[in-house]
């Protein structure tokens, strides 16, 4: 167990003791990650804001539940995407209901700041070319494929908390990141053989 694991698992006993102000050192520690996690879903700031403040009240709400099976953050994730889908739901439903989308259709951004080689203006014309394309792939992916490959290459996590923040073994997770990067390869391929 590392030792920022070892932190948490401090501070999430302290909460569960009811220390007000553990709880506050982990929503300070992981107010950032939780809001980028939220911009995959949702882009617009206000609303991110709102559901992240959802987030970690369920969060706290529940902690007692938390039986340090996994890492906090990876329950955390749980608790925010569910939240984050919730969310959208509620939003699609008054969209029907209503016949107007209050949320703007453009996805959230990705740092693919590495896809630029040189700073020419041709080369950071291609890059935010690819940058375009690729983020369309992803959003364009299932699901499954789409968390998994965001998880893995985008927040660093380990194929095991993938799997634990998906429910799902840890065989399905190579799986799915190896789809994954099977179609952002052909995107790649495709693009540069057609002089992007």
């Amino acid at each position: 167990m590392t030792e920022d694991s070892n932190i948490d698992k401090t501070l999430v006993a302290r909460c569960q003791s009811g220390d007000h102000t553990a709880y506050e050192l982990l929503v300070k520690k992981y107010q950032f990650r939780v809001a980028r996690l939220l911009s995959r879903y949702i882009s617009i700031e206000t609303e991110i804001e709102d559901v992240s403040q959802e987030v970690f009240i369920k969060a706290y709400k529940a902690i007692n539940n938390f039986r340090g099976d996994s890492e906090f953050y990876t329950w955390l994730y749980r608790i925010a995407v569910n939240t984050a889908k919730n969310h959208l739901s509620y939003k699609s439903r008054r969209k029907a209901e209503y016949g107007f989308d209050p949320q703007n259709a453009e996805e959230s951004v990705y740092e693919l700041s590495h896809m630029v080689d040189s700073e020419t203006p041709d080369s950071v014309f291609a890059g935010k070319q690819m940058y375009l394309v690729l983020k369309e792939a992803i959003k364009d992916m299932p699901d499954e494929l789409k968390e998994a490959i965001i998880l893995r290459e985008f927040d660093g996590l380990s194929y095991e908390d993938i799997a634990q923040a998906m429910d799902c073994p840890i065989g399905t997770v190579r799986s799915r990141i190896f789809r994954a990067r099977e179609i952002l390869d052909a995107v790649i391929k495709e693009n540069m053989s057609t002089g992007m």
